[in-house]
Formats: structure tokens, sequence, C-alpha cells
């Protein structure tokens, strides 16, 4: 188990990837006292989620009861439309 400090965490993320590739566990310490653990996550582990506009609105619909949150642009991108960006 390898410990690690904070701001070296911050100031050498790429190494401290690294080694969580290697190490079982990070230990993530500030002034010398462990604070968190750094665990590797399996891949087979974690969804893969992927955004579904769909989906998002019919959810924005039943759960907030709005048909379109960004209603009030639907002028402005019109008017965009019309603009010529040649």
């Amino acid at each position: 188990m390898k410990s690690i400090s904070v701001s070296d965490v911050r100031q050498r993320w790429p190494e401290t990837e690294q080694s969580l590739k290697v190490e079982d566990e990070i230990v993530i310490t500030r002034g010398g006292k462990p604070i968190a653990r750094l665990l590797p996550v399996e891949s087979e582990s974690m969804p893969t989620l992927q955004f579904e506009p769909a989906e998002q609105a019919e959810w924005r619909e039943r759960t907030l009861g709005v048909s379109a949150i960004f209603d009030s642009l639907n002028g402005l991108l019109a008017d965009r439309e019309d603009r010529d960006f040649a």
C-alpha cells in the first residue's frame, strides 16, 4: 500500500494514475494523516452511460413537469439560422 499527499496528487496525477494500475490502493494524506483511499475501478463493474435526448426529455417531463427547459432559446436559435456566417 502506497501513500501520497494531497499536494502530490494534484501536482503528479499522471504518476499517481500509473501507480494505481500496480497498487491495490493508494492512501491520500494531509499533514501526514490519512484522509482518503484511492482504489482502482474494474471497468467491467462500471456501466457505460450514454446521453439519450429522448430519455432526458421524458425524465424532465415526468420529474419537473416541463417539456422543454430552454424554451427561451428557441427565438435565439431561429434568429441564428437566419444569419449568414460567411
